[in-house]
Formats: structure tokens, C-alpha cells, sequence
């Protein structure tokens, strides 16, 4: 894996779900972030780490 602040791991982004929904995320390149569409949560990536945790998220506006 190179670069992971532009780009995660397709493996990684098919195995993580949300943690409160249990769907699925899309990767949004742009911001770094994890979308979570169900729960309107957007996860940050640090360091190419992906932040699964409800309390680190961003509330998406409708």
C-alpha cells in the first residue's frame, strides 16, 4: 500500500463496515474519509489508518 492518505486499500475498504449500521462505506479520496451513506457519518483516515469510531466521525449534513 503506497500513499495511503490518497488511497486505501480495496481489501480493507471491502472488509470494513459501519460500525453502527452495518452497511457499507464508500472511500471518499477528496476528504480522506469514509462514508457511511446509512448512518450519515463520515470516518477520518489518519495516517492511512482508517477511525472506525462513532465518536471521531463527521455528521454528513443532508
Amino acid at each position: 500500500m503506497t500513499e495511503m492518505n490518497d488511497q486505501i486499500d480495496r481489501k480493507l475498504l471491502e472488509a470494513l463496515v459501519c460500525p453502527l449500521t452495518r452497511g457499507p462505506l464508500k472511500y471518499d479520496r477528496a476528504k480522506g474519509e469514509l462514508i457511511s451513506e446509512g448512518a450519515s457519518l463520515a470516518f477520518p483516515i489518519r495516517d492511512g489508518i482508517p477511525i472506525m469510531l462513532v465518536d471521531e466521525a463527521r455528521k454528513l449534513s443532508d
